[in-house]
């Protein structure tokens, strides 16, 4: 029932993004200190068409996991009909990485010349103009959350004030409590500094991590949907463990098992028609003579 329901979500995750509602970054959480999580990216898009003919600019977060590549919300990427699809939608799509006090000039800027769609999760591969040097890459991990497991979240966006969503200074993080775990889907809870501490809009491709003494962190998911903000009680992220291939590929340029196999598939219909279609011109020419 649990798995059903996660699927159902996910399906609805895809189809309304969550750019229809009102934006905020990570709900009461907290101040990232400078230096922290410096694999954590802010995704800008200014000059996206807007309904009204006009244009509109928004923001995704996201993780550097190599180089040249971040990976983050699929929906961050959609077109005017709200799919998604692989390539930037906006006029100018840039990337921020290790910016934690975003009005410092920290970290690194390049603009997104590509973006690649995993088929079957909300989760997208945004490509770089330049390596971002002097960053050291989250990797992402091989094996899926369990419940309880305790995950950390950053994220960009507008954070909640006394008058309302104000525009943030700085990049936000809080902790997290796993819930129930599906194939592509992860329940998260707040956990710290608030039981309602929660992820917004603006957070989407925001990566959940594990943190271990002495160990580098691990990319687990990201954020991809879930109720108003702030609120007690679960969100739902994208995992990445079961899309290492998939990662690998698209990074090295080489195709997947599954393309390859619709490859298979396309080619062997061809052949079947191309013989269909001689067996007919030599019917045809043989009732001629």
């Amino acid at each position: 029932m649990i798995k059903k329901c996660l699927l159902v979500l996910f399906a609805a995750a895809v189809a309304v993004p969550w750019g229809a509602r009102p934006a905020a970054a990570i709900a009461n959480g907290q101040d990232a200190a400078p230096g922290d999580y410096r694999f954590s990216v802010r995704l800008t898009m200014t000059g996206l068409p807007a309904d009204d003919g006009g244009s509109r600019d928004s923001s995704c977060s996201g993780a550097l996991i190599a180089p040249r590549w971040v990976i983050t919300a699929g929906h961050c990427f959609r077109d005017a009909d709200g799919r998604r699809v692989s390539r930037t939608v906006a006029e100018r799509t840039t990337a921020v990485v290790g910016r934690a006090d975003l009005s410092s000039t920290d970290g690194a800027e390049t603009e997104v010349v590509a973006v690649h769609q995993a088929d079957d999760t909300d989760v997208a591969l945004a490509e770089l103009a330049t390596d971002i040097t002097g960053i050291t890459p989250i990797r992402l991990a091989t094996t899926g959350p369990v419940a309880g497991e305790i995950l950390r979240l950053t994220g960009f966006g507008l954070v909640t004030g006394d008058s309302g969503y104000v525009a943030p200074t700085r990049m936000q993080t809080g902790l997290f409590t796993v819930g129930s775990v599906g194939t592509t889907l992860v329940e998260a809870s707040g956990r710290s500094p608030r039981p309602d501490t929660s992820p917004c809009p603006h957070d989407s491709g925001g990566p959940y991590f594990r943190e271990s003494p002495g160990r580098e962190p691990v990319l687990v998911a990201l954020v991809s949907t879930g109720p108003g903000c702030p609120h007690p009680g679960p969100d739902f992220s994208a995992r990445v463990d079961n899309l290492n291939d998939w990662v690998t590929a698209t990074m090295s340029g080489r195709p997947t098992v599954r393309a390859l196999g619709m490859a298979a598939a396309a080619l062997a219909t061809l052949t079947v028609l191309a013989v269909l279609f001689v067996r007919r011109r030599a019917a045809t020419a043989a009732d001629r003579r």
